[in-house]
């Protein structure tokens, strides 16, 4: 599951709501086990994914760098081809 979360510091564009939310929602899932809760755990669960988002939203604010921006479609590409070398 934790595969699917994405460095969302340092792009440009900045990181999205949407993109900060399915990173918290991603991480609520790997630690509860859960991809999605049952009634009784719906609340708890969905609680910790609006606290993660919101303490994600708090980190991303603060960071600093002197690096470069990056291009997410770079860095998309260069994804790409680290998986054909991979894989094949």
């Amino acid at each position: 599951m934790c595969r699917n979360i994405k460095t969302l510091f340092n792009f440009e564009p900045p990181a999205t709501e949407d993109e900060i939310h399915a990173s918290a929602l991603q991480f609520v899932r790997k630690l509860s086990g859960f991809n999605k809760p049952s009634q009784a755990n719906e609340a708890a669960f969905n609680l910790a994914v609006t606290e993660v988002s919101e303490a994600a939203r708090r980190l991303l604010t603060s960071l600093h760098t002197t690096a470069p921006t990056r291009d997410r479609e770079v860095e998309a590409e260069k994804a790409k081809e680290r998986s054909r070398l991979r894989f094949g």
